[in-house]
C-alpha cells in the first residue's frame, strides 16, 4: 500500500513550506504549556523529555498551518516539518475501487474504474486498458495539479476522492452500544461513549502484533489497547486521515506533549501522543482539538468513526486521558 506523498507544487504547499521555515525564528519567542502525565501514566525517569524545538504538528482540517513547541524524546532529533490541510474534492461516478492504492504497473478492474473517471473528467483520452501505464500516470499527475493534490502520479484515497471512486467506508466501522454510566475498562479507567473493553470489544485484526501495544485500524477507525496477555484492555472509535499518510506497519511512540499551543493562537491539541514522524508533519493520538478563540471542539464525539484530520487521530477527551497513561515513549504502534 502506497502513500501520497506530498510534492511542493501547489501555493498552498509553498505557502506551507514557508510557515514551516519560518518557524526557527519564531522558536525563541513561542512557548507552549508543557506538564508531566496525569495519574499512573506520570513519566519516569527514564522517559522523562524536555522541550527542545519547534514541530509543526498535522493541523485539524481547514484550519491554518499551526506550530507547535511540543516535548520529545532527547534521542530524537527535532526538526521544521510541513502541515498538511484542505478539504477533498468530490464527485460521483459509476464505479468504485476495490483496493486501497494504485501505481504503475497494476492491472485489473480498478485500473478500469480509475481511468474511466479520469477520461469522464477530462484528464485522459481515449478507453480505458485496465493497465496502469505511463498514459494513466500524467493522467493522474494532471489531476493532482489541477486540484491542487499532492502530485506524485499514484492514486491513493485523495485522489481518488477526488474522482468519486474511493469506496464506501461507513460498512467498515463498528459502533459498540454506549457503555453505562460511569462504566470502565479493564485498568480501571472511566469509558467514553465510543469505548468499550475486554470480551465485548470488537475482535483485534488479524496479523496485529503481539505483546503491549496499541493497534490503530485505519478502514475501520478504531483502537485497540492490548495488554501482555494479548487480552484487549479498551477498544474505542477515532477520527483519523483523510489522507493516505498514516503508514501502515510496527510503529512506537516517541514523543508526547501534555498539550501543545498553536503559534497563531488557534488551536489547542491535549494529550498528544506521537507515533510517526513524516515529510508532512507529526502524527499522533490527541484528545479533540479546541478552538482557541472560543474554546468549542472541533468536532463531537458522536462524530467520532469518520476521517476528518488532517493526519493525526482525535480522541474523544476520556479516551485522550487513557491514551496519555498508557502509551509512554517507546509503547509499540500497529498499524493496519
Amino acid at each position: 500500500m502506497h502513500q501520497d506523498p506530498p510534492i511542493m507544487t501547489t501555493p498552498q504547499q509553498r505557502k506551507i513550506m514557508m510557515a514551516g521555515i519560518g518557524i526557527v525564528a519564531f522558536s525563541c519567542i513561542v512557548a507552549a504549556v508543557v506538564s508531566g502525565g496525569s495519574g499512573s501514566g506520570a513519566a519516569s525517569p527514564d522517559t522523562t523529555v524536555i522541550v527542545e524545538s519547534s514541530i509543526v504538528d498535522i493541523a485539524p482540517v481547514g484550519e491554518e498551518t499551526t506550530t507547535t513547541v511540543i516535548a520529545v524524546d532527547s534521542s530524537v532529533p527535532a526538526t521544521d516539518i510541513q502541515d498538511l490541510a484542505g478539504d477533498d474534492p468530490t464527485a460521483t461516478t459509476a464505479c468504485a475501487l476495490t483496493v486501497r492504492s494504485l501505481a504503475s504497473g497494476d492491472v485489473g478492474e480498478s485500473v478500469t474504474c480509475l481511468q474511466n473517471a479520469l477520461i469522464t473528467a477530462g484528464f485522459m483520452t481515449g478507453t480505458a486498458t485496465g493497465t496502469y501505464d505511463n498514459a494513466t500516470v500524467d493522467a493522474v499527475k494532471k489531476l493532482q495539479t489541477d486540484r491542487d493534490l499532492f502530485v506524485d502520479g499514484k492514486t491513493g484515497r485523495e485522489t481518488a476522492l477526488s474522482l468519486g471512486v474511493w469506496p464506501d467506508e461507513t460498512s467498515l466501522v463498528i459502533h459498540t452500544p454506549p457503555p453505562a454510566p460511569g462504566a470502565v475498562d479493564l485498568l480501571g479507567y472511566e469509558l467514553s461513549s465510543v469505548a468499550t473493553s475486554g470480551p465485548d470489544a470488537p475482535p483485534l485484526p488479524a496479523n496485529s502484533g503481539t505483546g503491549r501495544r496499541l493497534v490503530y485500524d485505519r478502514a475501520g477507525q478504531r483502537i485497540w489497547a492490548v495488554g501482555d496477555d494479548n487480552v484487549v484492555i479498551r477498544s474505542w472509535l477515532v477520527s483519523g486521515s483523510k489522507y493516505n499518510n498514516e503508514t501502515p506497519g510496527t510503529h512506537s511512540v516517541y514523543s508526547r506533549s501534555d498539550v501543545s499551543t498553536a503559534w497563531n493562537g488557534k488551536a489547542y491539541l491535549y494529550k498528544m501522543v506521537r507515533w510517526l514522524k513524516t515529510d508532512i508533519g507529526a502524527i499522533g493520538f490527541h484528545a479533540l482539538p479546541i478552538h482557541v478563540k472560543d474554546n468549542s471542539p472541533y468536532q463531537t464525539d458522536a462524530e467520532l468513526g469518520q476521517r476528518l484530520s488532517g493526519g493525526c487521530q482525535r480522541q474523544a477527551n476520556l479516551d485522550a486521558a487513557f491514551t496519555w497513561d498508557f502509551a509512554q515513549i517507546g509503547t509499540p504502534v500497529v498499524v493496519l
